[in-house]
C-alpha cells in the first residue's frame, strides 16, 4: 500500500486566524482508500520552506497532497514551491488559462492580468480542472532518490533507490478541495496505485477507568498489525480505536467485530458505546431503562450539566454540605425518581456529587489533578458515568 503525507499551506493557519479542516477531511478519504498517512505538516507562505517540505515528503511517501497557495496573488507560493521541489521550471499552460477565463466568466467578469499566475504550473504537470473555483490544480509525477537501509555482512548499508512520487496540489478553500478530491484525485490514485483495499475504523468509548489502566488490560491487542488498536484519552472518557485494512467492508467488519468482542469481554461495562454514541445518552438510557425519570442539580458549572440533562436546576454558590438536602428538595418538587447533583470546587480542584434513586442515596467526593479549565467537563463526565453504572439494570 502506498503511503501519503499532507502539507497545508498558509500563514493564516499558523497564526490561528483560520482552522485547518482540510487535513482531517483528506486523511479520512485516504483512510477509506487503504492509504497509510504517515505525517501532516503546516507551512507558512514561504516558497523555499514549502519546497523543502515537499522534497522531504517525496522521499518518504509515494503520495504528497498540498492544499492552499494556488490563488492569483504574489503571496500564493505553491506553484513555484512544487516546481522547485520537483526540479523543473514553471510554464504557462494555455489549457489552464482557458479554465481560469471560463470560471471567471461565470461571474460576468474578465480575468485580471495577475490572474494569469494561476495558469502557470510545474513543467510536465497534469492539469486538474476546477469546476467550482478559479484556481486550476495539478499533479506532478516525479522520480526521487529515496534512502533505504540494507543489511550486508551484519552491517547496515544505506542505499539510494529511485522511486516515483506524485505531488497533488489542491485549493485551500474546503468546498473546492473536497469537490476536486472526489471528482478527480480519488480516481487518479485508484488507477495509478491499483488501490483495491479500504481501511475501516470503529471507536469504542470508555468511562470509569483511566487510559493507563485500560492500556494494561488490552496492551497485547495494541501490538497487532491488522487490525490495529490504539487509545486516545479525553476529559473523563477514553476512546479505543480499532482499524482494519481489508479488501471490502464485510471483511473489515468481521475483523473489527472479533477484536471488539475481546475488548468488551475484558473491560465489561467500562465500554459505554461506540462511534457516535455519547456518554450522556448512555447515562440517560440507563435511567430510562428502569422506567425512571430524572432531574439534575448543578452549582459552579455554568450550565454544563443542563446541556447534558434536560431538566437541571442551577444553584449559585451551593456549598458541599448542603448538596444532598437541596437535591432531596429538587427531587421531591419535580416528582422525579432519580436526582443527580454536582458541585465544582475550583479553589481546591475537586467536585462533590450526590445521587438519589429509588434504591437509596449516595455521595461522592473526587479530587482532580489536571488542567483547571477541564475540571467542569471532567466532573460532569465522571458524574454521568457514576449515574450510568448505579442505575443500570445489572448494577450491583
Amino acid at each position: 500500500m502506498p503511503s501519503a503525507e499532507i502539507i497545508t499551506i498558509g500563514t493564516e493557519i499558523l497564526l490561528g486566524e483560520i482552522v485547518d479542516t482540510n487535513t482531517r477531511y483528506i486523511a479520512r478519504v485516504l483512510r477509506g482508500m487503504g492509504v497509510d498517512l504517515f505525517r501532516t505538516i503546516t507551512i507558512g507562505d514561504n516558497v523555499e520552506r514549502i519546497a523543502e517540505s515537499i522534497r522531504n515528503s517525496m522521499k518518504r511517501a509515494e503520495i504528497v497532497i498540498t492544499t492552499g497557495g494556488l490563488g492569483p496573488t504574489i503571496d500564493d507560493p505553491t506553484r513555484e514551491a512544487v516546481a522547485r521541489a520537483a526540479g523543473v521550471e514553471l510554464e504557462f499552460r494555455e489549457d489552464l488559462w482557458e479554465q481560469v477565463v471560463e470560471n471567471i466568466s461565470r461571474y460576468g467578469r474578465k480575468p485580471s492580468e495577475n490572474q494569469k499566475r494561476q495558469a502557470y504550473a510545474p513543467k510536465g504537470a497534469l492539469g486538474i480542472k476546477n469546476p467550482v473555483g478559479t484556481a486550476p490544480c495539478f499533479i506532478v509525477e516525479a522520480s526521487v532518490d529515496r534512502p533505504a537501509v540494507e543489511l550486508r555482512d551484519d552491517r547496515e548499508v544505506e542505499l539510494r533507490m529511485q522511486r516515483e512520487s506524485v505531488v497533488i496540489s489542491l485549493p485551500g478553500v474546503p468546498n473546492e478541495m473536497e469537490h476536486i478530491l472526489h471528482e478527480s484525485v480519488i480516481p487518479y490514485l485508484q488507477n495509478r496505485f491499483n488501490l483495491n483495499e479500504l481501511i475501516k475504523i470503529k471507536i469504542l468509548h470508555c468511562a470509569g477507568l483511566g487510559e493507563g489502566l485500560i492500556d494494561e488490560k488490552i496492551a497485547d491487542l495494541e501490538t497487532l498489525s491488522n487490525p490495529t488498536v490504539g487509545l486516545a484519552a479525553h476529559t473523563g472518557v477514553v476512546d479505543i480505536r480499532i482499524a482494519a485494512k481489508a479488501k471490502n467492508e464485510t471483511e473489515a467488519d468481521e475483523m473489527i467485530a472479533k477484536i471488539e468482542q475481546d475488548v468488551r469481554e475484558r473491560l465489561g461495562d467500562v465500554v459505554f458505546g461506540a462511534d457516535a454514541d455519547q456518554l450522556e445518552d448512555a447515562a440517560l438510557n440507563a435511567v430510562a431503562s428502569r422506567g425512571w425519570n430524572l432531574i439534575g442539580l448543578e452549582s459552579n458549572l455554568n450550565g454544563l450539566l443542563a446541556r447534558k440533562i434536560p431538566h437541571t436546576v442551577s444553584v449559585s454558590s451551593l456549598q458541599s454540605p448542603n448538596l444532598l438536602d437541596f437535591l432531596r428538595a429538587a427531587r421531591a418538587e419535580s416528582n422525579a425518581d432519580v436526582a443527580l447533583g454536582i458541585i465544582v470546587n475550583s479553589e481546591d480542584r475537586s467536585a462533590d456529587m450526590a445521587l438519589i434513586t429509588p434504591e437509596g442515596e449516595k455521595t461522592h467526593h473526587v479530587s482532580y489533578g489536571g488542567p483547571p479549565r477541564s475540571l467542569p467537563m471532567w466532573s460532569v463526565n465522571l458524574a454521568l458515568d457514576w449515574m450510568r453504572r448505579r442505575t443500570s439494570e445489572n448494577a450491583g
